[in-house]
């Protein structure tokens, strides 16, 4: 089960959104010739992407910055931008231009920090820009929680899109990243859960500002919790891949 788009389009263009994607996909690209070399690309990471241990030793902090534009892999990179895309125009809307990429790269610094502070000894690579994209999360859901998310469920061979209130989705995610970094052991690996969880929060707390300016729960009322312009309606039922039944 996951999100595939929300019915609010933004107003303006969102050029920094479409930006970030642009520059991922090429940086990806850049270095995809290095995964037939495990001993290259492993130095390549080592490099370029955020060693806590290198960071925590005073050296290497450019990779704060660096590591959030490299991926593991197709799947990595591609569920990643399919996150910026579905929260990152509104969001945009909001914050202009210039103040949508500082906020994207604060975000990302204290994801990779908070990575940091759960294994500051820690010698595995961390990547991927999950961490800046969940201070995305974290600031549409203040400022939108009632947005309609389309989350598609897949079930064997049923196929199902169902739209729910940003709230639901955006909380259940931000829940399991901390059940699963508490239940999880960082240090052989795996999923930054606590990037998603330092990233989110730092965009809640970046966006809190701007919601206050903007009225608070005045804003809710009026826009009700929703980005302030008229949304797209999509027509939902259940796919047309037809059921497999069983023969007796």
């Amino acid at each position: 089960m996951f999100p595939i788009r929300d019915h609010n389009p933004s107003q303006t263009r969102p050029i920094i959104t479409v930006a970030l994607i642009v520059i991922n996909l090429l940086v990806f690209v850049s270095y995809r010739s290095l995964s037939g070399d495990p001993a290259a690309l492993a130095g390549f990471y080592q490099t370029w992407a955020l060693v806590p241990a290198h960071v925590s030793a005073g050296s290497d902090w450019y990779t704060l910055i660096t590591s959030m534009f490299l991926h593991a892999g197709f799947m990595h990179l591609g569920g990643n931008l399919l996150f910026l895309w579905i929260f990152g125009d509104n969001l945009e809307d909001k914050l202009g231009h210039a103040g949508f990429l500082a906020f994207y790269l604060v975000c990302g610094v204290a994801a990779g920090l908070s990575q940091m502070a759960a294994s500051p000894a820690s010698l595995v690579p961390t990547i991927g820009a999950s961490g800046a994209i969940a201070g995305v999360m974290g600031g549409y859901l203040l400022l939108f929680p009632k947005a309609r998310i389309d989350v598609l469920f897949i079930f064997i061979v049923f196929f199902k899109i169902f739209p729910i209130p940003a709230w639901a989705m955006l909380g259940v995610w931000f829940v399991l990243q901390i059940v699963n970094g508490i239940g999880t052991d960082i240090s052989g690996g795996g999923v930054a859960f606590w990037a998603h969880v330092g990233g989110f929060v730092a965009g809640f707390v970046l966006v809190l500002p701007v919601w206050l300016r903007l009225g608070g729960t005045r804003f809710w009322r009026q826009s009700a919790g929703r980005p302030p312009h008229p949304a797209t309606t999509y027509r939902y039922g259940q796919s047309n891949i037809p059921k497999v039944t069983r023969k007796r």
